[in-house]
This record gives C-alpha cells, structure tokens and sequence, in this order.
C-alpha cells in the first residue's frame, strides 16, 4: 500500500533557529523555508535519498508526523478501511492532498497522493526568513 516514507513532520517553537542549527550544525542541505498565513515552514535534507525534514511552526505537539505517499490516496484508504483501520482528518500540502491515519499509541502517521509535485518542487530554493 505505502510506496515509501517521503517526509518527517517535525513541530519547531522556532524554524528559523532549527533551520541554522541543522544546515550549521549538521550540514542539512535547506530546500526552502516559506513564511505565510502567519507561520513558518522549511525543509532541509541531511542526506540526497532521506525523506525531507518538515519543520513547522504551525503543528500542534511534540510528536513528528511520518508522511508516506501512496500511488492512489482513495484506493489506499479504501484499503486501510477494509483492513479496521481509522482515517483522521484530511489535509493539503504542497506536494500533494492526503489524510492523517489515527493509530492506538502516540505515533502519527499519515499518507499523500503526490498530485502537487510540481508546485512542491518549484519551492525548492526560497529562502523567505
């Protein structure tokens, strides 16, 4: 069902400092890092093949969001419904439209149909803060 993990959502009380401590620090590579609708957001890359490291001033809690893109968002949920599992709420990135999977413990996990790549890979390279 899940072709690979593509991006780690991580909560940041500060991107710009996570930014300059991963790029600094540990040599991350940034891919962008857009400020609207009142928050921050940035991905950074510690290796070419890793999933993007989503930083976002804007994610509730402690806990990353594990993103895995799926071939067929409808058919996958479809699935996961057929199997017992429980859908959360459905959600839009820049990459694509997808759902978060609701799980018994604290992990969090969610899906996505890359409809949008384009549009995510022509932020790579802005720099807003």
């Amino acid at each position: 069902m899940f072709s690979q993990l593509d991006f780690v959502y991580q909560p940041s009380r500060d991107v710009a400092a996570d930014v300059e401590h991963y790029t600094n620090a540990l040599g991350a590579e940034l891919v962008f890092a857009v400020e609207r609708f009142g928050t921050r957001v940035a991905m950074v890359r510690l290796t070419p093949t890793s999933p993007g490291l989503l930083l976002a001033e804007h994610l509730d809690g402690d806990q990353s969001i594990l993103i895995f893109r799926v071939a067929d968002l409808e058919a996958t949920i479809s699935q996961i419904d057929e199997r017992g599992g429980q859908i959360g709420s459905r959600f839009e990135m820049p990459y694509g439209v997808g759902v978060q999977l609701l799980t018994p413990g604290p992990q969090r996990l969610a899906i996505y149909e890359s409809t949008h790549a384009e549009r995510g890979r022509s932020l790579a390279g802005r720099r807003d803060f």
